[in-house]
């Protein structure tokens, strides 16, 4: 009896022991991401989970049951694809609309809808999964549209895939890398490139001394910070503290930026690198390609020229208020020119986009911005870049392209801009289009995702309302591609933000595919209206020195931002040159 009582005793200890075991190792419910529609996963206890519905427009135990409007809507609301043919297509339709009222109201449709899907003010970053003042307070993090993985997940992207995630490299070498140039459906050329990488260059300023989750730049949005400099102790070095303008070196009389010699600025330039080449500019990498330098040089000359026409105008102002109403007039230049011709490029729609901030002064708008980590992740487009650069009949290759300033006082910035119009740049979306110089740039990206443990593609395309891919031959329409991420992520709802936005099959005579569009434009729509110059205590002519300064802003061009600060007017577009017309090179002086 005695040995039978020890039994039973050993019996319930093991059964104890197991007990404790399978609470130890019972899995976050929230690492399986169960609320869908933007519910929100808390956690109570070790086992249970609730989620947060509200004002969703589903209700249900994981906010799946869709509320009466809600429902109505989403039978009625065509989806991505079909809006994306129509925006495409049928140029008759849209050559009425861009001549009528509709254009408005379809413009700030378009804004409204874009700008909804951004969370303002900003719920998380790569700290916290949930909502707290540091996150809404502190600056320095890059916010969040979805929360980290959380740390307690069985496998690196939850629940989902394979225990270790591909190597870096391999997944840059396998599929990233450029096996031969193939180019941008649409005809973007590498003048439009190089915009990309010198406008984004204001905001995206990741600290990578302390971690992919931090930003270096003070303002989270268009603030010319890559003109000017993110602090005011590079802005006042790089200010000619006269006359409103910012310093300059003068080269067979044609103004380019100063020498680090005469403005002792901060510029990333290799050792040895000579001094009279080492340019002066707002960003401090800048000085790595001619492209930017370019673009810094147009700046430089634009607002320099801005601040003439504002003294003749305002001949009592002091240097002060001529250069901060000069930045404001090139602030709105910028996203100006973003708006009506890089996003119209970018889009490929045949709605002619407006920059006309009052469209959405009746509407419910912030004027706040905060950038987040997914979009400084997302506009890593390395694979715009060319083989080699066209300039002026010479084919220059990276090793003689990169730090290498003197080229662009060689060629002067006329032919530059010339020749990087005519360029075609390469597709985006469908992978294997990357130059293998920059293949390093995608194994880093990648890093800093799995650093923040940034959530998969899957769970983006449903934060942006679309549809999961089900499988990896959804995803691509490259079966041997299919085959390898499906061989190295094990599943589809594992597969990687970074990676999925690249390698993404790329919509038809498109520059990248569906989820790069519906995630990349609500970033971009809502940071540039977000802009303080895009209120109403902003938005009018008092704030630009008058009505000459306001209608420099109102009618920004790329031809006229280029043609009136050069000698001569070269062909200029985002576009490659649609035909024999455009492609004749124009040496007449442009009246604008």
């Amino acid at each position: 009896m005695r040995g039978f009582s020890i039994l039973c005793i050993w019996i319930l200890l093991l059964l104890k022991s197991s007990s404790c075991a399978g609470d130890s190792s019972v899995v976050n419910p929230c690492c399986y991401y169960p609320c869908q529609n933007s519910g929100v996963c808390v956690r109570f206890g070790t086992d249970r989970y609730e989620c947060d519905c509200t004002r969703t427009g589903f209700y249900g135990e994981n906010c799946t049951v869709p509320e009466v409007w809600t429902g109505v809507g989403l039978m009625l609301k065509p989806s991505p694809s079909i809006i994306h043919f129509f925006l495409t297509h049928f140029h008759w339709f849209w050559n009425l609309v861009n001549n009528s009222f509709l254009r408005d109201t379809l413009m700030k449709l378009v804004l409204t809808v874009r700008a909804n899907l951004i969370p303002s003010p900003p719920t998380f970053n790569s700290k916290y999964g949930y909502l707290n003042w540091e996150s809404y307070y502190n600056l320095t993090y890059y916010t969040r549209i979805l929360p980290p993985v959380p740390e307690d997940c069985p496998l690196p992207m939850g629940t989902k895939g394979k225990p270790v995630l591909p190597d870096p490299k391999l997944l840059a070498e396998r599929f990233f890398k450029r096996n031969k140039f193939r180019p941008e459906p649409q005809g973007t050329n590498v003048m439009f490139a190089f915009m990309a990488q010198h406008f984004t260059h204001q905001f995206f300023k990741t600290n990578h001394k302390v971690g992919g989750g931090f930003t270096k730049a003070l303002g989270h949005g268009v603030d010319a910070g890559n003109i000017y400099g993110d602090n005011l102790m590079r802005q006042l070095q790089l200010r000619l503290h006269k006359d409103g303008k910012l310093k300059y070196q003068l080269v067979n009389g044609e103004m380019y930026p100063p020498t680090v010699s005469e403005v002792p600025v901060h510029m990333m330039y290799p050792e040895g690198f000579p001094p009279e080449k080492r340019l002066a500019i707002g960003q401090e990498l800048f000085g790595i390609l001619p492209g930017l330098t370019m673009y810094a040089t147009i700046w430089l000359r634009e607002h320099n020229r801005v601040c003439d026409i504002l003294k003749a105008e305002h001949p009592t102002w002091d240097d002060e208020q001529l250069f901060q109403t000069a930045r404001l007039i090139i602030i709105g230049e910028i996203i100006n020119i973003i708006i009506e011709e890089y996003i119209q490029q970018l889009s490929g729609y045949l709605l002619k986009l407006k920059f006309d901030p009052s469209l959405l002064f009746n509407a419910r708008f912030q004027y706040s911005n905060r950038i987040a980590l997914e979009f400084c992740l997302l506009y890593h487009w390395h694979p715009l870049m060319p083989d080699s650069f066209l300039i002026d009949g010479d084919d220059v290759p990276y090793s003689q392209f990169m730090y290498n300033t003197s080229l662009l006082m060689h060629y002067g910035v006329e032919k530059l801009v010339d020749s990087f119009s005519r360029q075609p740049a390469g597709q985006i979306g469908g992978g294997h289009n990357s130059h293998e110089s920059l293949l390093t740039v995608s194994e880093m990206v990648i890093k800093e995702s799995r650093a923040a443990r940034v959530q998969s593609f899957n769970e983006y395309r449903k934060k942006f309302n679309l549809k999961p891919y089900i499988s990896f031959n959804d995803f691509t329409d490259d079966k041997e591609m299919a085959r390898g991420l499906e061989e190295l992520y094990g599943d589809i709802d594992a597969l990687e933000f970074y990676p999925g936005l690249l390698l993404e099959k790329a919509l038809p005579n498109a520059i990248f595919g569906e989820s790069m569009v519906e995630m990349g434009a609500p970033f971009s729509l809502k940071g540039l209206m977000a802009n303080p110059i895009c209120s109403p205590e902003y938005w009018k002519p008092s704030t630009f020195g008058g009505e000459t300064g306001f209608n420099i802003v109102k009618t920004a061009t790329l031809k006229k931002l280029v043609c009136l600060n050069t000698k001569w007017c070269p062909y200029l577009d985002f576009h490659v040159p649609r035909n024999e017309a455009e492609a004749k090179p124009r040496k007449s002086s442009i009246e604008l």
